[in-house]
């Protein structure tokens, strides 16, 4: 221990000095939310809606797919509208035509100059001004905004129902017909997407700014970037620059050069130990893995689809049953069940070898009800899905049963009990096999770092228990932002350190030494900008601007250590050649290779393009976002999984041999058909709509006329080149693994030279 004691103390100090940041200013999320009013009433005193009547529309939102039908303060699906900039320019509009009439009895497009002036000024200062009583919970507004909110709230009951005369728009949308069957859970929905609105139009009592830091970009009422948003915008570009010239710093400076390579043994280590009965039942893992790889891809390629043909795959009129929001939910609930079953193996598998080769009493029998219980949640979840979006579950049941209508934790509150429960379980089996060994004399530094970030994984997926079903948006999103930025992105991302360090130093292809520091020292970077970075989602999610300029700050150091992951690539590269035995796990390691480079690219350069807030203020909710997704999720962690359960593949099945030429298909076309997928379509795209956000407005980059303007409808084609592209890659290593599974003695004509290798090794 005390060879690494500073090491320890650093990233037990980043993380008590970045978890009270995080909670800190959590707590100032629950203090300065969005009020949602009590009542909503005219000047008149006329009764609009009530705190309940909006909530009752978050939660008929919520069941119909919620953030995958459109977003909310641009938070989920990207094809229909973002509901509270849309709401809002139809509102202001509304409100502009009503005046027109009453001040001038003329059209607004047919005033002059200095009316549409006068107006515009009156309009501002209406919809700026906060008119919300705290001490009574009361909301007044003018008789000219109720009729205004009246006519929006129609035209999207007509919208979310079957009116033919929006059939059109809402297959420009990607909107299955009656989206929403009741009309008076429609009726309650408008007046959520109302509050919405009013929250990102109306001022900070205080401030300049509105609730939302005047988000969305909307020049009627002068919703533009705050001074704020550019200062910090600015330091956060500052502090990556210094962080990452801090790094250079230290790596050539700093770092230890005396230590020499290990001597690689002859024969690899992890094959002299005998299989356990645990590690030779994770095959059924792997045929989940790829099962439901295979499964999210072919969705992906069907989700893309409906960007074009909004109800419809090639003239099959589909959305009535599989919608644009049902594929959605379950392309995105897909990957992340198959991502973690891969972390999931990797974990099991190395249980028993950090136990000295041997599997804890009824390890092996924990290892197949974990299967089962996954393969329940997974089953369930996506009925429910089903379900909840197609109107049939009743109600009271869709949150807990259906859909939460949260992106990434969409499955029904029940199933992700279930999930939480499993994982849970995962820690109890990888503990039994870690304890005993942490008892054990020796250097068990970087077992105990594992071993934390196993019980990270274990502990922190319960954050999605702290908000409910009608807990207010703005709390709900500081805790989905735990489970989908610092569950995956932070505590996955040390545990995948410190098991493939682990991993190496095991094959005796690195010492102890080198890479318990370097895990240390890795996990230390992630966890400084990764912890408090969680604030980067959530500059206008109704928070204060010290939440921005924590998110700001942090997000950009949250880049740094991503520079140096080229020299990590190399590094994995390089250890093919340090035995002649390696070349039995070439193939993982290319796995980990490309994780290298896309944790570069996708996590980084990608990345902090949406992270400082004067960026993310014109391009949030656009096609920039799935770009950096897409990049990261797949091309992190996707490969990730993948290589771990290539590499786990490879010791369960010791008689298999790679199909040279299946996996070059499969690992090429998987990058390749990545680069086309996100270069030739969602980049272009997002950045035609950045342009069209920062002059006219959110609102109009969402729109279906901009939407579906020619070059947007060519670029969206030009993706069906790089999914299918993708699309066989996947098929090529989904059909490696089964055949490694059912076939491990088929061997490959192609790859005599790899057998010799094997049979030497």
């Amino acid at each position: 221990m005390a060879e690494y004691r500073k090491l320890w103390w650093v990233l037990i100090g980043i993380l008590a000095v970045t978890f009270t940041l995080l909670g800190y200013f959590g707590r100032e999320v629950y203090r300065e939310a969005p009020p949602i009013p009590d009542q909503v009433v005219s000047a008149s005193g006329k009764p609009l809606m009530t705190e309940d009547s909006i909530l009752d529309g978050q939660t008929a939102w919520q069941s119909m797919g919620g953030m995958q039908v459109g977003s909310i303060w641009g938070h989920g699906a990207y094809q229909a509208p973002d509901w509270t900039a849309d709401w809002l320019h139809r509102e202001l509009e509304a409100w502009l035509q009503i005046a027109a009439q009453e001040e001038f009895g003329a059209d607004w497009h047919s005033l002059n100059g200095q009316q549409q002036n006068a107006l515009q000024y009156d309009l501002k200062t209406e919809y700026r001004t906060n008119s919300y009583d705290d001490a009574t919970g009361t909301l007044r507004i003018s008789e000219r905004r109720a009729r205004a909110i009246a006519e929006t709230a129609d035209y999207y009951s007509r919208l979310f129902s079957d009116a033919p005369e929006l059939q059109a728009t809402r297959s420009n949308y990607a909107m299955k017909e009656n989206t929403l069957p009741s009309a008076e859970r429609r009726q309650r929905m408008t007046e959520f997407f109302f509050w919405t609105a009013w929250a990102a139009a109306t001022e900070r009592p205080g401030s300049d700014v509105t609730y939302t830091n005047n988000w969305p970009h909307e020049p009627l009422i002068d919703n533009k970037p705050s001074g704020e948003n550019i200062v910090w915008s600015v330091i956060s570009v500052i502090l990556l620059i210094a962080g990452v010239g801090g790094l250079i710093w230290a790596w050539a400076f700093l770092r230890k050069h005396e230590e020499e390579e290990p001597a690689a043994p002859l024969k690899d280590p992890i094959s002299a130990v005998a299989l356990t009965p645990s590690q030779k039942a994770l095959g059924k893992y792997l045929l989940l893995v790829v099962g439901l790889f295979t499964f999210q891809v072919m969705l992906g390629g069907f989700t893309a689809h409906y960007t074009v043909e909004g109800q419809g795959f090639y003239g099959i009129n589909t959305s009535e049953w599989l919608p644009y929001s049902l594929v959605r939910t379950w392309h995105i609930q897909a990957a992340l069940f198959w991502i973690a079953t891969g972390f999931l193996a990797a974990g099991l598998f190395l249980a028993p070898i950090i136990n000295g080769g041997k599997d804890p009493k009824f390890q092996k029998l924990g290892v197949d009800v974990l299967f089962w219980a996954l393969v329940v949640v997974v089953a369930g979840s996506f009925i429910g899905n089903f379900l909840a979006i197609a109107q049939i579950m009743p109600p009271n049941l869709s949150f807990w049963l259906g859909h939460q209508g949260y992106e990434f934790v969409d499955l029904g509150r029940l199933w992700q009990i279930g999930k939480f429960l499993g994982i849970v379980f995962w820690l109890v089996l990888m503990l039994r096999g870690i304890v005993p060994a942490l008892r054990q004399p020796g250097d068990k530094n970087l077992l105990a770092l594992l071993t934390a970030s196993v019980v990270a994984i274990g502990l922190f997926y319960g954050a999605g228990f702290f908000y409910g079903e009608r807990t207010h948006i703005s709390v709900m999103e500081y805790w989905r932002w735990w489970i989908v930025h610092l569950w995956v992105e932070g505590f996955f991302e040390v545990f995948a350190t410190a098991a493939l360090a682990f991993i190496f130093c095991s094959m005796g292809l690195v010492s102890r030494t080198v890479a318990t520091s370097a895990s240390l020292a890795s996990a230390s970077l992630f966890m400084l900008g990764g912890v408090p970075g969680t604030f980067h989602h959530l500059y206008f999610s109704g928070t204060t601007t010290p939440v921005m300029a924590v998110g700001a700050t942090f997000s950009a150091l949250e880049v740094v250590p991503l520079v140096v992951l080229g020299y990590e690539a190399w590094e994995n590269w390089r250890l093919k050649t340090r035995a002649p035995w390696m070349e039995n796990i070439r193939w993982p390691l290319m796995f980990f290779v490309a994780v290298a480079f896309w944790n570069m690219l996708g996590a980084g350069v990608l990345g902090f393009m949406i992270n400082p807030p004067i960026a993310l203020y014109y391009i949030q909710g656009l096609n920039t976002t799935p770009t950096h997704a897409h990049a990261a999720l797949f091309g992190v962690y996707g490969f990730l999984a993948l290589g771990f359960s290539l590499l786990i593949l490879r010791y369960i099945r010791p008689r298999i041999v790679f199909d040279q030429r299946l996996m070059k298909i499969g690992f090429w076309w998987l990058n390749i058909g990545l680069v086309l997928m996100l270069f030739t379509s969602l980049l272009p795209v997002g950045i035609i709509q950045f342009l069209a956000s920062a002059s006219e407005g959110l609102w109009y980059a969402r729109s279906e006329a901009f939407l579906q303007s020619d070059i947007l409808q060519t670029l969206r084609w030009i993706r069906t080149i790089g999914d299918v592209v993708f699309i066989v890659g996947a098929l090529a290593v989904t059909w490696q693994v089964v055949k490694g599974i059912f076939f491990p003695d088929l061997v490959p004509l192609e790859s005599a030279s790899e057998t010799a290798v094997t049979e030497r090794a």
